[in-house]
């Protein structure tokens, strides 16, 4: 009987160990977690535009980052329209002064700007652009963040190109994700710094 046992008693710790093992195996490979490992910042781009329903799949991820207090303070702008993207493009190299293209390329561009009325719109609008992002590369395309959108819908003209597409009250550029095809191979990640993480235990 004790033979029986302690033979049950194996078994029963080799089958937590597998399913310990086998834990460990399904976090390794946790297909979220790798998609934010490997998404890159990608800085050329096709001179083709991606299926609008890739595009609608992005932009309701981006709709489903956390706000303060489920405020939805952010709106996102999804342009496809190649007149209105180098639109954007000149603004935006405008505030860098030059006359490059800010974009890459990149045949789409998602505005992201937030309601100043909310105290954190600055986070919720962050957490939006980072959705769009990491939902991108998930979906098979490149993205990267470009910044100056404050700049931009700060003008009279990017108030007025506001105005154009119904957006009323006091809102500021966050970001732009642009999207679209890479051209590239995506670039190796830097190594991660040694004190990026803290324990306190």
């Amino acid at each position: 009987m004790k033979y029986l046992i302690l033979t049950l008693a194996l078994a029963c710790g080799m089958l937590a160990s597998c399913g310990n093992a086998q834990d460990r195996t399904d976090m390794e490979k946790n297909e979220t977690v790798e998609n934010l490992k490997t998404r890159r910042s990608i800085r050329a781009y096709q001179d083709r535009m991606p299926p609008k329903e890739i595009l609608e799949q992005i932009a309701e991820a981006g709709t489903y980052a956390p706000t303060g207090k489920g405020s939805q303070s952010p709106i996102i702008v999804a342009v496809t329209d190649k007149a209105m993207r180098d639109s954007l493009s000149r603004l935006n190299a405008a505030v860098m002064g030059t006359k490059t293209d800010p974009f890459y390329g990149a045949p789409v561009v998602m505005v992201v700007l937030a309601d100043r009325k909310y105290p954190t719109y600055l986070y919720d609008g962050a957490l939006v652009m980072g959705n769009l992002l990491n939902a991108a590369h998930a979906l098979g395309l490149g993205s990267c963040w470009i910044h100056r959108a404050k700049e931009v819908f700060d003008t009279e003209e990017g108030k007025a190109l506001l105005k154009s597409w119904g957006i009323e009250g006091d809102y500021e550029g966050i970001g732009n994700c642009i999207l679209g095809y890479p051209a590239q191979e995506a670039p190796a990640p830097k190594a991660r710094k040694s004190d990026y993480v803290r324990f306190v235990e």
